[in-house]
């Protein structure tokens, strides 16, 4: 067999086992777009309270963003191969628990088991196609199907999710996961080969803990605080929640081997990609989150409407996730980082414009235009965190990319969507502290559900308003702060 021969094979299983890992990676992204359209129906059946029903939306991006990194280094120990087919039954099993569940905590507890999961299936996934692929044009095809399909689930999750809840009980969105995930697990250990690093470290637990316990008693006391007012207890832990982290972050200048490799902050450019993907998340998910219950709870559309609503910007952020590398060799790397920012903010201020009574047109130019902004975001960041630190940082460098969209994705709906619930329980009339509860409640009066829907957008207006300006003003930092022209 010929040297030819041997490489063409080489390269069909290469592609192959890429074939292997994108059905991962699309569950992943669709996993939170649907999620985001069935809430309506999961407040109506298991009627959580207002911090319940965000802990159900976020405690997966808390979960995996807090073992992100840590999940890096074990895979590099033990095995790409073995730490994703790990995460994919905990993934699965995840999922088979949510779609069950009978009640919001165990809701919650599946989505954080979900998380554990979730948090292995992405950055193995992308180490294990870097090292199928040598040859740095291939890796780099490969690596922009892997970004498209990330973007893709976006973009058809709503219209799955808005054709099987037309027709099922919304633990559907879930159980989708499990035939997925079985047919992973037959086929990987065939198609796919160990990828362990020959440089690793050990794991700091105590770092692990710092940060877990400290992102979580936080967020829990701001959710509680929004939702309920100022207590004891929540302001006990929120206080907690700020030692822990500030514990965390002085642990890592101190050790051999820190989770968050605080040193590559010192760099500027390193430093605005990694708050691009920070920020892009937060205002997405927040404004995807409370633009669904709007569409449905205020607007009164019926799901399937709904996610066709949702259609025209995802697939304008598929596309230009897809077409970035030609953005940026006409425009700059530098000019497309700050128009990730412009774009989405003035996306999201177009939410400004809607009202109790029509929006749907303003929703849709609202994600188209933001929709480009968000692409560049996902294309962006990761390339321009790697690019801008020495090679033998590049894995580091990667994983706080990832870490950061993952955090920002869950502190979007903690710090915004708390915004929101806060607005709702000072604005509102009073018998429930969400829109979807009090609309439940039978027999109510005109006058109070007007009051409901006004609420609600006016939290709506004042989440997405926060949201837009923060981008603005993050889009002028980095225009004044990044260098005129950025390393290739």
């Amino acid at each position: 067999m010929t040297d030819t021969t041997l490489s063409q094979s080489a390269d069909r299983r290469a592609w192959l086992s890429l074939m292997a890992v994108l059905p991962l990676v699309l569950l992943v992204a669709m996993d939170g777009s649907i999620l985001y359209l069935a809430m309506p129906h999961v407040t109506s059946s298991l009627r959580p309270t207002a911090d319940q029903a965000l802990w159900i939306l976020d405690i997966y991006g808390f979960v995996v963003g807090s073992l992100l990194i840590a999940f890096g280094n074990i895979g590099d120990r033990y095995g790409r191969l073995r730490l994703i087919m790990v995460g994919a039954v905990v993934f699965g099993a995840g999922s088979l628990g949510a779609a069950y569940a009978q009640t919001p905590l165990g809701l919650i507890a599946a989505r954080a088991l979900m998380g554990l999961g979730g948090a292995t299936l992405l950055p193995s996934g992308l180490a294990i196609v870097s090292a199928l692929f040598p040859d740095p044009r291939l890796r780099a095809r490969a690596i922009g199907i892997f970004a498209a399909t990330f973007a893709a689930g976006f973009a058809i999750g709503p219209l799955i999710g808005g054709m099987l809840l037309r027709h099922f009980e919304w633990g559907v969105v879930f159980l989708i996961n499990v035939p997925v995930v079985l047919a992973f697990l037959v086929a990987a250990p065939i198609l796919l080969g160990e990828v362990r690093s020959t440089t690793y470290g050990r794991i700091d637990l105590p770092s692990l803990a710092l940060s877990f316990i400290g992102i979580l008693l936080f967020t829990w006391s701001l959710k509680t605080a929004a939702a309920e007012g100022f207590s004891m207890p929540q302001s006990l832990a929120g206080a907690i929640g700020i030692v822990a982290v500030a514990l965390f972050l002085r642990r890592q200048m101190r050790i051999d081997y820190p989770l968050l490799d605080l040193s590559l902050f010192r760099d500027r450019i390193f430093s605005i990609a990694i708050l691009t993907g920070l920020l892009s998340l937060v205002v997405w998910s927040a404004a995807s989150y409370l633009a669904g219950i709007y569409l449905q709870s205020v607007l009164g559309f019926d799901v399937f409407t709904t996610a066709l609503l949702t259609l025209p910007g995802a697939v304008v952020l598929t596309a230009t996730c897809v077409g970035t590398a030609r953005i940026v060799e006409r425009i700059g790397r530098r000019s497309a980082l700050i128009a990730t920012y412009l774009l989405i903010s003035a996306g999201v201020l177009l939410l400004l414009l809607t009202s109790t009574e029509a929006g749907a047109a303003i929703f849709i130019a609202s994600t188209v235009v933001a929709g480009i902004g968000y692409g560049l975001s996902f294309s962006l960041v990761a390339e321009v965190a790697v690019s801008a630190v020495p090679a033998e940082r590049a894995g580091a460098a990667g994983s706080i990319a990832e870490t950061s969209n993952e955090l920002g994705n869950a502190l979007g709906i903690t710090l915004l969507g708390s915004l929101s619930a806060l607005s709702f329980r000072l604005l509102g009339p009073g018998i429930a502290g969400t829109l979807d509860e009090t609309l439940d409640h039978p027999a109510l009066a005109p006058d109070v559900i007007a009051q409901a829907n006004q609420a609600f957008l006016t939290g709506l207006h004042i989440a997405v308003g926060t949201g837009g300006l923060l981008m603005l003003v993050a889009g002028i930092i980095a225009w004044l702060w990044l260098p005129k022209t950025l390393p290739e």
